[in-house]
């Protein structure tokens, strides 16, 4: 069907290119081939569809560069997608993960290309350590980002206390785990670490097999403090001390803060640390202009921290 959608596509095209202006063609040339069309193959050559399948052909006019493994629904979506860049890293990523249409629509509607991309230019900001510890942190970049959307979750306005958060995720934790991202396994909730005859509950723990490291994720409401930062910082150190196999990379901690905090963020362990990070998580789904003054926001804080935008 793809490749039927899409060498009409490309009879529209040649046709308009032998002369007639795109106004001229217009609806009444379109109902004609509607009609022709539909009585022979029958439904899906609406003067709509007609559209798409110009507009599918012109953003990919070689065949070859086509992924079969991607549906018409699929394309419909990526075809107004204007950046080339996002729109190969979609396809991509539609393919690797399996993605369905209603997936893919959720994941460009919410700027997960932008968002990972953001995620992606902290690096350059912040301090370079260690080769091995360098080496994780880009891979951890590729992975984590900022913000995560709960969109899904249907919270309330007032949510009084984090285990809801938590239960709604645990409610919710296909689409959770698609939120997060690629490679991502569920492994516990409120897991117990007993030290020196002290108890830690940490709210979720993921494993990431594509960093082959277990992910800690604590879930704050308001403010992120830096007692939040300090209690991470000791789940991951005890983590890595008697959970972490040898042949694991080191644990990372994610701490998800309904409110960023840029003192923390410049004066904690955070702006320099390989294992520790903090997202703001947002309740719903903002319009795409409102999620890109959040991203450029965040990335003025960054180069603001990082003395550059001094």
């Amino acid at each position: 069907m793809v490749q039927s959608y899409w060498h009409v596509g490309r009879l529209i095209v040649e046709d308009e290119q032998q002369g007639k202006a795109r106004a001229a063609y217009g609806k009444q040339q379109l109902a004609q081939l509607t009609e022709v069309l539909s009585d022979e193959f029958g439904k899906g050559f609406d003067a709509r569809n007609l559209r798409n399948m110009r507009q599918f052909y012109q953003t990919f006019p070689i065949w070859n560069a086509v992924r079969t493994e991607l549906s018409w629904t699929h394309y419909r979506r990526l075809i107004r997608i204007e950046n080339q860049q996002a729109r190969d890293w979609y396809i991509s990523e539609s393919i690797v993960n399996h993605w369905s249409a209603r997936a893919l629509d959720r994941q460009v509607s919410k700027l997960y290309y932008e968002r990972l991309l953001s995620s992606k230019e902290k690096a350059p900001l912040q301090q370079e350590a260690a080769e091995k510890s360098l080496a994780l942190q880009v891979d951890t970049k590729d992975i984590l980002r900022d913000p995560y959307i709960f969109d899904f979750l249907n919270l309330p306005d007032q949510i009084l206390f984090e285990s809801d958060i938590e239960q709604s995720l645990i409610d919710n934790i296909q689409q959770f785990l698609l939120e997060l991202g690629r490679g991502f396994a569920f492994v516990s909730r409120q897991q117990r670490l007993q030290v020196e005859e002290q108890d830690f509950y940490i709210d979720l723990v993921f494993y990431n097999f594509k960093l082959k490291c277990f992910l800690l994720i604590d879930l704050k409401l308001g403010k992120l403090s830096h007692q939040d930062v300090g209690q991470m910082d000791t789940y991951v150190r005890v983590y890595d001390a008697f959970h972490k196999r040898e042949d694991d990379n080191p644990t990372i901690g994610l701490i998800l803060c309904s409110e960023k905090s840029e003192a923390v963020a410049k004066y904690s362990v955070l702006s320099d640390s390989k294992q520790l990070f903090s997202s703001k998580y947002l309740p719903f789904l903002p319009t795409e202009d409102e999620l890109r003054l959040e991203l450029l926001r965040e990335r003025r804080l960054i180069l603001e921290n990082s003395g550059e935008g001094e």
